[in-house]
């Protein structure tokens, strides 16, 4: 095989993936824990803040577009130094943000760096990772984003009360020194340098060629989307109005939470090397389904506490596949744009999940808005999966056969 990377490099490469899309669902999930503080700062309703969830998930298809195309005609590293130092800049900013016009504008551009991450460094880790080792090695890339999310819950609970809303945004512009060490430590990708096109019209023109393939990963990613959006990205909020409790119990619970998405991701994305990706998939979901009872209608804490581990054990066990999955699925020479393009467009699709869940709070609870969504999530889910190719351990370089797609169900 054309691909000889010591065990020090993939470790370097995949830590710098992992790394890099930790710090970017950190940058992110910060506005989940101030939807009141900003709120109250920029004199706008509650509603207006969650909207900027909505503004950042819609522009990251620009930045995968973008980073997508340059990791293609000049490999992974340097476009990813890029993308970090950028997202982590303007996360930087958002903290001196004097009003709520200027704070949109840093969200919408924040997800321009949000967007371009993920292609990168899934292409990258999975590109550098064991053939037989992507499956556990994609579900503790995808862990980043579970632990993004439990870093944020930290900061909330022990760095916001002394250093308020502007410090959180702070923390976030720490993620530009990831560059030093993807600079310092990080190869490029063989891979990339066997199959890499002459010009950004020649990745285009590949990624039209297989524009079925790509319509499809839309699709998949959309539901994917409203799976992962719809039972995080309003659940502290949830917790907080329907349940009454304080700051410190909410971070405590979705802190839970959070392991519970890192054991599900590592465990799933294990187990999809011997159970194939699609029927772990599958699994996953049907954990997440089984406990919407105690995540949405638990009455006391230690059943909310059950209940959030395991939905996400379930949520981002499903998630942790998705890096070796799309990596398989995607053509070799535009394996940086079109994994992460589609992962992106599925957020266009799926930008308004926190709204939509939000407006049917007023109209059918709380609870059922968030239970009610999730059941035909899944279900959607569970059908395009089924419908779906596989081709669970194909090489990434030209010298090895590749293994047919599995056939559909």
């Amino acid at each position: 095989m054309s691909q000889t990377y010591t065990r020090s490099e993939q470790f370097h490469a995949v830590t710098a993936s992992f790394l890099g899309w930790t710090l970017d669902a950190f940058d992110f999930f910060v506005v989940v824990f101030l939807f009141d503080a900003l709120a109250e700062q920029f004199k706008v309703s509650k509603h207006d803040i969650v909207a900027t969830l909505t503004w950042t998930l819609l522009m990251r298809p620009v930045g995968a577009l973008i980073f997508g195309l340059l990791a293609d005609r000049y490999g992974r590293r340097g476009p990813l130094m890029a993308n970090v130092i950028f997202f982590s800049l303007v996360e930087l900013l958002c903290g001196f943000a004097p009003n709520y016009t200027t704070f949109l504008i840093l969200r919408a551009l924040y997800g321009i760096g949000m967007g371009g991450e993920w292609g990168i460094g899934a292409s990258l880790a999975m590109e550098m990772a064991p053939e037989k080792k992507r499956g556990i090695l994609s579900g503790i890339l995808q862990n980043g984003y579970a632990i993004g999310y439990l870093l944020a819950a930290v900061a909330y609970w022990l760095a916001y009360p002394h250093w308020g809303w502007r410090g959180m945004f702070f923390l976030g512009g720490v993620p530009a020194l990831l560059a030093l060490y993807v600079r310092s430590k990080v190869p490029e990708s063989h891979a990339w340098k066997e199959h890499r096109l002459p010009s950004f019209t020649a990745v285009l023109r590949s990624l039209a060629q297989n524009w079925k393939l790509f319509a499809y990963l839309v699709v998949f990613m959309t539901f994917m989307m409203f799976l992962s959006h719809g039972t995080q990205d309003l659940y502290a909020d949830f917790l907080k109005t329907v349940h009454g409790f304080a700051g410190s119990t909410v971070s405590q619970l979705v802190i839970l939470g959070n392991i519970g998405a890192m054991v599900g991701g590592i465990t799933f994305g294990h187990l999809s090397e011997s159970w194939g990706r699609r029927r772990s998939l599958i699994a996953a979901l049907m954990v997440a389904i089984a406990i919407i009872p105690l995540w949405a209608f638990g009455s006391s804490a230690g059943v909310l506490a059950l209940g959030a581990f395991v939905m996400q054990v379930g949520v981002q066990g499903a998630w942790g596949i998705i890096p070796a999955h799309l990596s398989e699925l995607s053509p070799d020479a535009t394996r940086g744009l079109i994994p992460g393009l589609a992962y992106q467009m599925g957020i266009v699709l799926a930008a308004r999940t926190p709204v939509i869940e939000y407006q049917l709070k007023s109209r059918f609870g709380y609870e059922w808005a968030l239970a009610g969504f999730e059941i035909a999530t899944i279900v959607g889910l569970c059908i395009v999966v089924l419908l779906g190719p596989e081709r669970r351990g194909r090489s990434f370089t030209t010298r090895a056969p590749q293994p047919p797609a599995a056939s559909t169900a």
